[in-house]
């Protein structure tokens, strides 16, 4: 299976790079997060001054420009599809579905003060356990479903204010 990774450069160029690709470049390291690399006969000074390792983005300089960079892998872009896209949770106040399944167990009850990371439910989906964990520092406004309910995928179950 080739490996490809999707980079969105200052929010707006995307550029899809395969693993071989990556390795084909010519890259050395010259000093702590610096590299001088060839590809295609054009030489490049780069360096990292930024990085968040969760979040996946980075900002580097490459030949005195700064770029702001953000990597997805296939796993992310799965997980994005799904309807859990890290950079738009903190927006969202609905969480929903990702898949359908039975509710095992909820874990909050209306008016409870949650953080984030903090597991509020666990949905089995094809004899798997999922835990569903808040994506931000919020209350709970409702809960719309309860154990052992049936769920489609997309289908509402607790809202945040």
């Amino acid at each position: 299976m080739k490996q490809e990774f999707k980079t969105q450069i200052n929010n707006t160029e995307n550029l899809i790079l395969s693993k071989e690709q990556a390795n084909k470049m010519d890259a050395i390291s010259v000093a702590k997060n610096k590299w001088h690399i060839l590809d295609q006969n054009h030489s490049y000074l780069c360096e990292i001054v930024d990085s968040d390792f969760e979040k996946k983005t980075y900002k580097i300089i490459v030949n005195s420009n700064l770029y702001e960079v953000e990597i997805k892998d296939a796993l992310d872009l799965q997980i994005e599809a799904m309807g859990f896209s890290s950079g738009n949770s903190k927006k969202l106040n609905f969480i929903k579905a990702p898949m359908p399944g039975i509710i095992i167990s909820v874990l909050v009850q209306k008016n409870d003060l949650v953080k984030e990371g903090d597991t509020l439910l666990i949905l089995e989906a094809m004899k798997m356990e999922n835990a569903i964990i808040c994506p931000k520092d919020a209350k709970i406004k409702a809960i719309h479903i309860a154990t052992a309910d049936t769920v489609d995928k997309g289908k509402l179950l607790i809202e945040l204010e």
